[in-house]
């Protein structure tokens, strides 16, 4: 018979692959930022709160905080590398107020978990309390990352579409969710529980959100299309349309403008 732990750690690596592809997800978004020189609409909190989420369970794994850990901080130290690139991407291509906002909350995220590690590791000396300090911490934190599309979640209400709320974000955070929260069932870890659990909901809801103004967010992008499209008709209606500037006989101070469109054009004396 399989053990329980044999069972937590298959669905602790499962966790690992599905919370990968969940920090993978939005490359799509940040090629597009890369190629557009911009960060447009899109916000950089989900990003932010998922790195400051990443660092402090990678503190809460640690063998010193919480022993036996090992599928915890392998996850979240990869989050970590890869939610930093995203940061850093939105300091290049945002400007102004907006990207000292984001230098401002990456440095203070830094110096925060710096100094959580430093005194729980200095003023705690047993496992239960650093593991519950720590975890308490990461259960405020986590529920904040999960929370944090909620900004996002506003602006799709406003504008009734998904543009700037990608499908696969959704999806993965709401497998990654239901992993999570059944490893630490198995075990029962409410650290772990708890802010995992309401990322279930929290992305529930960003997928009937989805389901609610897909339709609408095709209609749009079909009349930006057909928008621009007109657009361009009538630029290039008019780069056509440029007359000629002929110069009638016989009246060197008259001219007669003749359109260029390759027409019969008829010259009056004037």
């Amino acid at each position: 018979m399989v053990s329980a732990d044999a069972i937590r750690t298959g669905v602790g690596i499962l966790g690992n692959a599905i919370a990968l592809g969940l920090f993978l997800s939005p490359v799509t978004t940040f090629v597009r930022i890369w190629k557009k020189g911009s960060v447009e609409q899109f916000s950089p909190i989900p990003y932010v709160a998922t790195l400051l989420n990443c660092m402090m369970w990678v503190v809460y794994g640690l063998p010193m905080v919480h022993p036996h850990s090992m599928l915890v901080i392998t996850i979240n130290g990869s989050g970590l590398a890869i939610e930093l690139s995203y940061v850093l991407l939105f300091l290049v291509y945002s400007h102004g107020s907006k990207r000292l906002k984001v230098l401002l909350m990456l440095l203070a995220e830094t110096a925060f978990v710096a100094a959580v590690a430093l005194l729980v590791l200095t003023l705690a000396h047993t496992h239960e309390r650093r593991s519950m300090i720590v975890g308490v911490l990461c259960v405020f934190f986590g529920t904040m990352m999960y929370a944090a599309p909620l900004s996002v979640m506003r602006l799709v209400i406003q504008t009734k579409s998904v543009e700037y709320m990608p499908l696969f974000l959704s999806l993965a955070s709401f497998f990654n969710g239901v992993c999570w929260t059944a490893y630490a069932l198995i075990r029962f870890d409410p650290y772990i529980t708890i802010p995992n659990g309401l990322g279930v909901v929290f992305a529930v809801a960003q997928l009937m959100l989805y389901a609610t103004y897909y339709q609408s967010t095709q209609t749009q992008t079909q009349t930006q299309t057909q928008t621009q499209t007109q657009i361009e008709a009538v630029k290039r209606k008019t780069e056509m349309g440029l007359t000629d500037v002929v110069v009638v006989k016989g009246a060197p101070n008259k001219a007669g403008s003749v359109p260029f469109a390759g027409s019969n054009p008829e010259i009056r004396a004037m």
